[in-house]
């Protein structure tokens, strides 16, 4: 008689749910990947500044990182980097909602598709600079259009990340959900959205950097308080480390987004691809 041998099965509690052998040590690699990788950046930048020479057209970390300190301990900084921290998250969910919803009709629609493309290729095409100035034109140097220049400017992005989303997701499992009986909105919330998250978590990361950019832009030609306003008089005294400093200010914000937010949520939204 041949003895079959049972395949051990998992523990009470054991799935999806729990961390693969060795998760916890990649990821402690993966933070120090991280942690030397901007080391070697500071070094590298440190290195450029010192064969340039000249610390007031290139200041090194040696220059800038002192007065960021200061900036941040003494409280100096914190009004405007809020300031422009509200304005941020302001025009990123405004963009997003606008530019999810069109994506969305836009790549189940073929027709509004066809309708609607050349408009999105122009509109994605504009200059930001012209979207800011025709809205400070129209609405006034006012948060409100400070807020609608740079939403404009992220819409379009993220209406053609989630088309194409759609457009790649798997009809055969809407099919099926539609074969047994699922409704409208479960189809979307259980078929359709899980498919974009990944998507997703694409246009917000891309749209943030975006946004971030442009809304120095605006803050710089527009408004009298924020990061962008900090630079405009920094540049008009000449204080490139002043610059610098402002600018690595929010550098360090939109770092801490990424890593606290922005990466958990796309682990979270590409784990099904795993399993």
């Amino acid at each position: 008689m041949v003895l079959m041998a049972r395949k051990p099965q998992p523990e009470a509690g054991a799935g999806i749910l729990a961390a693969p052998p060795g998760a916890g040590g990649r990821e402690w690699r993966a933070v120090g990947r991280t942690a030397v990788s901007i080391l070697a950046a500071l070094l590298l930048w440190a290195a450029i500044a010192a064969v340039l020479g000249d610390p007031s057209h290139a200041p090194g970390p040696q220059q800038v990182l002192p007065q960021l300190a200061e900036g941040l301990v003494s409280g100096r900084m914190l009004p405007d980097l809020g300031a422009t921290l509200a304005r941020v998250g302001a025009s990123f969910a405004l963009a997003m909602l606008a530019g999810t919803v069109l994506g969305i009709v836009l790549g189940l629609s073929r027709r509004v598709n066809d309708w609607f493309d050349p408009w999105l290729t122009i509109w994605n095409n504009i200059p930001a600079l012209v979207l800011i100035v025709l809205c400070y034109l129209w609405i006034g140097l006012n948060e409100t259009a400070a807020i609608t220049a740079v939403a404009l400017n992220k819409v379009p992005l993220v209406a053609v990340i989630l088309r194409e989303g759609v457009r790649a997701r798997d009809p055969a499992l809407s099919e099926m959900a539609r074969v047994f009986g699922m409704g409208f909105v479960a189809r979307h919330r259980h078929i359709l959205i899980p498919q974009l998250m990944p998507h997703l978590i694409a246009a917000a990361r891309a749209g943030l950097s975006l946004i971030w950019k442009v809304v120095l832009v605006v803050e710089f030609l527009g408004r009298s308080n924020g990061i962008g306003f900090r630079i405009h008089l920094n540049f008009q005294m000449f204080d490139i480390a002043g610059v610098l400093a402002w600018a690595a200010a929010f550098v360090c914000v939109m770092l801490a987004v990424e890593w606290l937010i922005l990466a958990p949520l796309s682990g979270r939204a590409n784990r099904w691809r795993r399993e």
